[in-house]
Order: C-alpha cells, then sequence, then structure tokens
C-alpha cells in the first residue's frame, strides 16, 4: 500500500484562546489542508521563517497591532508576515492579523473613536471580481465585525475588495499572495459569546451581548454560504503552492 503524500502545511498564529480559527480552520482542513497552531501567548516561539509551510494565516485578537510591550511576540508576528510577503507564501490575515499586515508593509492602523460591533452587509467592490479568493461573491454579503483598530492606510499597492461601513477598507489583496480582513469571517456564535463577556468593549459600542450573539446566530447560514467558497478558493492556492504551480508575487 502506497502511503499518501504529506498534506499541504498552514501555519496558524493564534493570539489569544478566545479568538481560535473558528469556521475558517475547519474549512480548510475540510479542503485537505494541515493546521499547525502556534500560540505565543502559552509561550509558543513564532517562526522566523514560513520556509516549511505552504500558507500563513494570522488571527484576531485584543491587542492593537503596534502593542508590542503588552503582547511582545507581535515583533515577531510582522516580521513573518514579511516574510510570507516577500516569499510569495499564501497568507490570510483576519482583523488584528490584516492589521499587523498592514502596519508592517506600509499602511497605518487607527484607533476608532466607537468599536464597530455586530454583522453588517458589506460592499463588494469592482477590483474582487477578478481576484482569485474574493471572485465570486455578490450583492451585499454580511459579515461579523468586531474591532477597535481600523486600517485607515492600507500598504503601497494594496487593493481595496471590501468596503461598506465606516471603516474604509473591509478586505484587501497584497500581491498576488496575500489578503486581509477587518471582518471575521471565522466567527460563530460561541466564539462571539466569549467576546461579549468583554463588556466594556460592548458598552463602548453601544450593544449588548444577546443582541450581538443573535445578530450571528440570525446570520449564519448567510454567513457560512458566502465565507466558505472564500476560504476554499484560498486554500486552492495552498495547493498550488504546495504542488510548486504557484506564481510569486
Amino acid at each position: 500500500m502506497v502511503e499518501s503524500a504529506e498534506p499541504p502545511r498552514v501555519l496558524v498564529v493564534e493570539h489569544e484562546a478566545e479568538c481560535p480559527p473558528g469556521l475558517w480552520g475547519g474549512w480548510l482542513t475540510g479542503a485537505g489542508l494541515r493546521l499547525d497552531v502556534v500560540r505565543p501567548y502559552s509561550g509558543d516561539p513564532v517562526p522566523e521563517a514560513v520556509d516549511a509551510y505552504d500558507g500563513l494565516l494570522v488571527l484576531g485578537g485584543s491587542p492593537g497591532p503596534l502593542d508590542d510591550e503588552r503582547y511582545p511576540w507581535l515583533p515577531a508576528t510582522r516580521a513573518l508576515l514579511r516574510t510570507a510577503f516577500e516569499h510569495g507564501t499564501p497568507t490570510f490575515g483576519i482583523c488584528l492579523g490584516a492589521e499587523l499586515m498592514t502596519v508592517e508593509l506600509g499602511g497605518r492602523v487607527e484607533r476608532r473613536r466607537t468599536p464597530q460591533i455586530g454583522v453588517y452587509e458589506l460592499e463588494v467592490l469592482p477590483a474582487a471580481a477578478g481576484d482569485a479568493v474574493f471572485g465570486g461573491l455578490a450583492g451585499s454579503p454580511p459579515a461579523m465585525l468586531w474591532h477597535l483598530e481600523e486600517m485607515s492606510v492600507l500598504p503601497p499597492g494594496a487593493v481595496p475588495l471590501m468596503s461598506g461601513t465606516t471603516s474604509p477598507h473591509q478586505a484587501f489583496r497584497l500581491g498576488a499572495n496575500a489578503w486581509g480582513t477587518q471582518f471575521h469571517p471565522e466567527a460563530t456564535p460561541r466564539i462571539v459569546t466569549d467576546w461579549a463577556r468583554e463588556s466594556a468593549v460592548l458598552r463602548r459600542a453601544g450593544a449588548g451581548s444577546d443582541e450581538v450573539v443573535g445578530q450571528l446566530a440570525a446570520a449564519r447560514a448567510d454567513t457560512e454560504r458566502t465565507w466558505r467558497p472564500v476560504a476554499r478558493r484560498w486554500a486552492s492556492r495552498i495547493r498550488l503552492r504546495h504542488a510548486g504551480r504557484l506564481l510569486p508575487s
């Protein structure tokens, strides 16, 4: 019997236990990928290189992207994002992950006066139509937002893919192989319930925990139907990288 080939490997940087890969992780493993999760908040070192991996996923969390004193692994994570970008490794940043990519590669992140929390209908921008990952989106897709920081200026050369709220950049592509979202395609009602224990943030947003969890529960079928294909298209980029058939950025 011939052993199966090693599956494509994705390095996942998880910043907090309350911010796991969630739905996104399930969709990627369902697409045949192996996720290697590092948890620097528990003492795992952030790798210096991505040579051993076919993709990089950097998740969200409560830190600001330059909150290095309280979260001392952030400089290493930013450096890893730069390395992945320069090597053309398929990369995806979710909320904090996208903010880290933004500041490391020449953009700017600013703090909002009021957190943006809840399910919002977003706007698909024209450039998304030809995008390898976000192509195929139509209408006003719903997404879960939970952020205080926002990407106010994207890095040079970045292509805006989605907008639709007072935070101007909800999704973007940088080069040929790096993507970021301000919103949370990985979120489930249980994950959001954990976030909702941070009542101070909710009070600043003028929202209640039951309200926000209920919004996502009501929209869950639509959000999963929208973002599962996006995750799978990103997984396809990783399989191409694994097979040696992905062109560099």
